[in-house]
């Protein structure tokens, strides 16, 4: 708990947290706006708009970290965000860069739920088994072929002899549909 909110030391700093919680929504609205734009718009956009609220933010983690110690909670809180603070502002200086990595992980989230899911298998030879044909799976999903599409024509061209020294041509990302 922050303490009394009565105290002017408390109700400032609570002040001043609640205005900054509005400069990341403000970074996201920027980003909403500019979406779909090539990247030397979108650059442009930031450095325009954007730049001048991470330096509020900025301006605001100095301040609070200076007045917080170190040890307490929130001062970790606040050295958490310093440590990470130069990773967040790389989307100013590229424009292909994303805010955030939101868009990745969700990417990745069901391979890593796949693997996760394969200790369950009830043995090692089973679960690297599983593993392998869930990572087929979700690499089919995020390059937008259909998994029982590419799994059947590559189990029917393995029986049908396909070879070997050719095994790159069946991975999902150089699958082409035949009719």
């Amino acid at each position: 708990m922050l303490g009394n909110p009565t105290n002017p030391n408390v109700a400032t700093f609570c002040a001043a947290l609640w205005l900054n919680f509005s400069l990341p929504l403000t970074l996201y609205a920027i980003e909403a706006d500019i979406r779909g734009n090539d990247p030397a718009t979108r650059l442009a956009a930031r450095q325009q708009r954007s730049a001048p609220i991470l330096a509020r933010i900025d301006d605001w983690l100095h301040y609070h970290r200076a007045r917080a110690s170190a040890k307490s909670p929130l001062g970790q809180a606040l050295a958490y965000i310093a440590k990470y603070r130069e990773g967040l502002g790389r989307f100013l200086t590229d424009g292909r860069i994303e805010l955030d990595s939101n868009a990745v992980e969700r990417t990745i989230r069901p391979i890593a739920l796949n693997r996760k899911n394969a200790l369950f298998a009830g043995h090692d030879a089973g679960a690297e088994n599983w593993a392998v044909i869930a990572s087929l799976i979700e690499t089919c999903k995020m390059n937008g072929i259909d998994p029982h599409a590419w799994l059947s024509a590559t189990l029917t061209a393995i029986v049908k002899g396909h070879k070997q020294s050719q095994i790159d041509d069946l991975l999902p990302w150089n699958y082409t549909i035949t009719v």
